[in-house]
């Protein structure tokens, strides 16, 4: 073995994920033809992302420029440190009701915190290869909390798609629909139109490009509907000085300048009331990234690597909030809209964080008569695209399993909280496949050999035996079988089909051995293989039977008349 492979298999076995971001494989293998594709690409998503980074930002209770500044740095740092060829970073839809619960709850002083500490949770994930264990939450939770979190998207959009008089929308799912109610007489009828309007516009804005549509189709399908939505709406309310709510009379504008290093006030008192927050948005970052990593993958025929894209997003959520910024992700739109308009490496990203920038020192001035309601009807069109509704209606054929864990992480999202809904729907999980695995798991009696002497009975033990399903060998191991005046003096357990084993079987078996010894019976193990057998060895089980550890039942049943005989 050379050198190099001696060092690959080293990195490969180490306990840790080694730090190589996809960017560094550009290195000899990048040529002016991708980077054409690369900046075209980056300037088409870089225009798809202004609109959504504003709008995110304004729905989580903080300035736009909160949301631009995160698409440009964190768009940067996950394009450059990232695991994904293609992935594009920023703000996300699944953020918003998180990050105003935490601005609710604690402060924007203290959402700078969770955010870095989330980084940091991010990036140890990732350096402890958790990346590949994401994959393993249920897919009924992510669809239950995904749906839950679009519902509340939504919901938090109605002042501003009505135009009510709220001065400020609760945090909380009932909070919401109480201001609602009471405030729905104060509707804005010049809001409203303009919010469908857009709606209209952004929902059948021509996006397909292909060569068998018309060429008008084709030309409006690279301008972004949202831009179109930015441009049309911003006219309207300046030449008709409309009376409606904007970026300008509501935050003042957005900053030509860049933005200022902002150093948070760390206390470690108020630290711990923020390791939940932290979680959270690690948790749902993480969920996030990869699944929107791989979409990627199935539309570029490349596999990302977990670990370092969430390396990556670690990074990327330690820095943004020292320059205003919010949690950051993957984000599924955008990175299918990048990879559509021809990316083929992380410097489109770059150019997607260059192009947001450029936008910010030149044009921001631009923005301050962007009318909420025209953002708010963007964020309808993102929830309406972002749940699985469908899903609802093939509920009805899935398993009860699925459906309880489903909809309760969906009512719980919306009702309480994403943790509290990832935690239960988590809970119910590990439940119905204890259950499953309950149902699995057989201890039965087998038959013996015709000639086999009395005194001797055999037990086949099927699927796994865990701490959820050990009540299976009660009636097996009932210490009044033992003492019964016509008990079986030899036992055999055949492992041939027994796929897991847990402490808590063995201890019961121990515990069976050691009664079975003291009336001078025998216990006998055949068949077991594997984690199985692993399992016997690490406990001594298998080195206090010896002999009487066999391979099959053959060798059993000889063996058992054999001790039979010694026992009489």
């Amino acid at each position: 073995m050379s050198i190099v492979q001696r060092l690959k298999s080293a990195l490969h076995n180490a306990p840790f994920e080694p730090f190589h971001p996809a960017s560094f494989d550009l290195i000899g293998h990048y040529n002016g033809k991708n980077l054409a594709r690369d900046i075209s690409s980056g300037l088409t998503v870089g225009m798809v992302a202004l609109p959504l980074a504003m709008a995110f930002a304004i729905a989580s209770g903080v300035t736009p420029e909160a949301g631009i500044y995160t698409s440009i740095i964190a768009g940067f740092l996950i394009a450059i440190l990232g695991g994904c060829r293609v992935q594009i970073g920023g703000p996300a839809g699944a953020f918003i009701v998180i990050i105003y619960g935490i601005i609710a709850n604690y402060g924007l002083a203290n959402l700078m915190i969770a955010t870095i500490g989330s980084g940091i949770l991010l990036f140890l994930m990732g350096l402890l290869k958790i990346g590949n264990l994401i994959r393993f939450i249920p897919i009924s939770i992510v669809i239950g909390f995904t749906n839950g979190i679009a519902v509340l998207i939504g919901l938090s959009q109605v002042k501003d798609f009505l135009g009510l008089q709220i001065d400020k929308m609760p945090a909380d799912f009932f909070g919401q629909m109480d201001a609602i109610y009471h405030h729905i007489h104060t509707v804005n009828w010049y809001a409203l139109s303009i919010a469908l309007f857009s709606f209209a516009i952004v929902k059948f804005w021509p996006n397909n490009t292909s060569t068998r549509v018309a060429q008008w189709r084709r030309w409006l399908a690279k301008i972004p509907g949202t831009v179109i939505v930015l441009a049309l709406s911003t006219i309207a309310v300046t030449s008709f000085n409309l009376p409606v709510e904007t970026i300008g009379s509501k935050f003042g504008g957005i900053p030509q300048t860049l933005p200022d290093l902002q150093v948070p006030t760390f206390d470690w008192q108020n630290i711990r009331n923020l390791v939940g927050p932290m979680i959270t948005i690690a948790l749902l970052g993480a969920i996030e990234s990869l699944l929107c990593a791989r979409v990627a993958d199935t539309l570029t025929d490349d596999r990302h690597n977990p670990n370092q894209e969430l390396m990556g997003q670690g990074v990327a959520n330690i820095i943004v909030p020292f320059f205003g910024g919010i949690p950051a992700t993957g984000t599924i739109a955008r990175t299918v809209t990048n990879i559509k308009s021809g990316a083929v490496s992380p410097i489109s990203g770059v150019v997607h964080a260059i192009t947001l920038l450029v936008i910010v020192l030149i044009a921001a001035p631009l923005a301050s008569n962007i009318p909420l309601a025209a953002l708010s009807a963007i964020l309808f069109f993102v929830a309406s695209n972002m749940g699985n509704w469908a899903e609802f209606k093939r509920l009805r054929h899935m398993t009860m399993s699925y459906k309880v864990t489903l909809l309760a992480t969906f009512f719980l999202t919306v009702i309480f909280d994403l943790t509290v809904a990832v935690e239960v729907g988590l809970l119910i999980s590990c439940l119905f496949f204890i259950y499953r695995m309950n149902t699995l798991t057989k201890v039965t009696p087998m038959t013996l050999s015709a000639d086999c002497p009395e005194g001797i009975e055999a037990w086949r033990l099927q699927g796994s035996l865990f701490f959820g399903s050990v009540s299976k060998l009660n009636h097996v191991t009932d210490p009044k079988r033992i003492t019964a005046h016509n008990a079986n003096k030899v036992v055999i357990f055949n492992c041939t089909s027994l796929m897991n084993i847990d402490n808590s079987a063995m201890d019961i078996i121990s515990t069976y051995m050691r009664a079975l010894k003291r009336r001078n019976f025998e216990l006998i193990i055949c068949g077991a293989t594997d984690h199985t057998l692993r399992q016997l060895q690490r406990t001594g089980i298998a080195q206090t039977l010896g002999r009487n550890m066999v391979d099959n039942m053959f060798e059993a049943e000889k063996l058992a008349r054999e001790l039979l005989r010694n026992i009489h």
